[in-house]
């Protein structure tokens, strides 16, 4: 017998029969069968029986409770409360934990009281969650497991197109290897009203898609719009240095220090891309001294590689550089 059809077999009674009558258990055992077939209602149904009936019990053993099932189990029981923002930014910490399985599947997420509710805010940010644990959400399996995430966003974007939200909603959309929709949810975006969120937004699809000139033609709209971020020297210097241009990066991160002179980032990347172009011992001196202070390692990794290629460096300078490396 299949998950599916065990689950749609499933009735409030017959669980506390089979959990002994405890509501706690009953609600494990649901919450159980949901995240074996998310897409069937029935123990849904009973879910919402047992809420109903045994609420201040429920709520009781959920407190404190940060598991994946009490999670889930909150989710829906804040959907039953009309509470659509909170229902769905905690099904989209449950989809980043464990995207393997179709939670948005579950029929309560794809009714229209929701999807005519919840608002563009709350959906950006369930769909930031979904990130949250860098799983690679780009193959055929996973498109079709966050078949009914692209459909909130569709709905919700139409409806509310609040243009921060939706840049944020095309960063799923770009992970999932959907540029398309990423590039129309910016052309929605676009028909609001110009934003800084929205150039980069699209400036990174172009830039996933490998169009290292047209991410840098949208990152410069970006720094149009908000030309004191210092982020988007760093964005922009970073894609020059991807198209050789270490004179232009290095000249970029420099600009970004007016703006944020103690950035860690921006001053190891200026220390590397100028120790690419020059060979400069001191500026390489300078990146070692920097490196261990930048968090993401494939990007202190990528600039201690970019610093590595300069001409004329002394090769004991180069070992030390590259053992802040990580393999």
């Amino acid at each position: 017998m299949s998950k599916q059809s065990v689950a749609a077999g499933i009735s409030l009674a017959r669980v506390m029969a089979h959990c002994g009558g405890s509501p706690v258990a009953a609600l494990k055992f649901l919450v159980g069968a949901i995240a074996s077939a998310p897409e069937v209602p029935e123990p849904y149904t009973a879910l919402a029986e047992l809420w109903r009936d045994r609420r201040s019990v429920l709520e009781e053993g959920l407190t404190g409770d940060g598991s994946l099932s009490a999670v889930l189990a909150q989710a829906y029981f804040l959907f039953l409360e009309g509470n659509m923002d909170d229902a769905v930014m905690a099904l989209g910490s449950v989809t980043g934990a464990r995207p393997d399985v179709a939670w948005g599947t579950a029929p309560w997420f794809g009714d229209a009281s929701l999807l005519g509710a919840v608002s563009a805010q709350a959906l950006a940010e369930a769909c930031l969650r979904t990130l949250d644990y860098g799983h690679d959400l780009d193959t055929d399996p996973m498109r079709e497991r966050f078949a009914p995430w692209f459909h909130a966003i569709d709905v919700v974007s139409r409806r509310n197109p609040v243009p921060e939200s939706l840049a944020a909603m095309a960063r799923l959309l770009r992970a999932c290897g959907h540029y398309e929709l990423a590039f129309a949810l910016c052309d929605r975006a676009d028909a609001v009203g110009p934003d800084m969120w929205t150039a980069v937004a699209r400036a990174s699809t172009w830039r996933a898609l490998g169009d290292l000139e047209q991410a840098a033609v949208a990152f410069e709209s970006a720094l149009d719009l908000d030309p004191a971020n210092w982020s988007l020297y760093l964005d922009l210097a970073d894609v020059r240095a991807a198209q050789g241009d270490f004179a232009a990066a290095a000249a970029l991160a420099e600009r970004g220090l007016k703006h944020e002179p103690h950035e860690i980032s921006l001053r190891a990347a200026g220390a590397a891309y100028r120790t690419r172009m020059s060979g400069s011992s001191d500026d390489l001196r300078n990146l070692i001294a920097l490196a261990p202070q930048l968090t993401n390692a494939p990007y202190r990794n990528l600039l201690i590689s970019y610093a590595c290629d300069g001409p004329g460096l002394p090769p004991g300078l180069m070992v030390e550089a590259r053992r802040l490396s990580n393999p």
